[in-house]
């Protein structure tokens, strides 16, 4: 018996607390919304080791939920078995791609490294999504718009079905 193997998808930012964890929320509800959850596995993770163990910004959270997503997962650090457990590491920002890209053991590993901007449909030509972590509420509304666009973008090429 043949098994297919699932589409891995983890989304890192700078400490794992808003971007990458809106990210993966969003990217799971594109995919249950086109009832593919048996076919990916999603995750976000962080650069740094600030915010391990903490749930996403409240902020984050909030705005999320004001459009019907749920940022519920808990902060962690990159680790270097991600290079070997996913398909894609999407990254948010160019600091971001340098940070990850470094760490990558071969060069292999760093071609999984994208930019999440690259998936863009709606907003093509930003080459960041920028962390609303020192902004106010239209920081965090933006980062969304920019992570829904990219997800959608990204389920559709993976899927061919969005």
């Amino acid at each position: 018996m043949i098994t297919k193997k699932k589409h891995s998808l983890l989304f890192i930012c700078l400490g794992n607390i808003c971007r990458s964890p809106a990210a993966e929320g969003v990217m799971k509800a594109k995919v249950h919304e086109c009832g593919l959850d048996s076919e990916f596995f999603i995750d976000s993770a962080g650069i740094g080791d600030w915010h391990v163990g903490q749930l996403p910004d409240s902020r984050m959270r909030d705005r999320g939920a004001r459009r019907g997503y749920r940022f519920d997962s808990h902060a962690r650090q990159i680790r270097q078995s991600d290079f070997d457990d996913f398909d894609l590491l999407l990254v948010m920002d160019k600091a971001n791609y340098k940070a990850v890209t470094a760490q990558a053991s071969s060069e292999e590993a760093r071609s999984k490294v994208r930019m999440l901007t690259d998936y863009l449909v709606e907003h093509s030509g930003t080459d960041v999504v920028p962390d609303p972590y020192y902004g106010d509420l239209s920081d965090f509304d933006y980062a969304l718009d920019l992570i829904e666009d990219a997800c959608e973008g990204l389920l559709g090429e993976i899927s061919g079905n969005y």
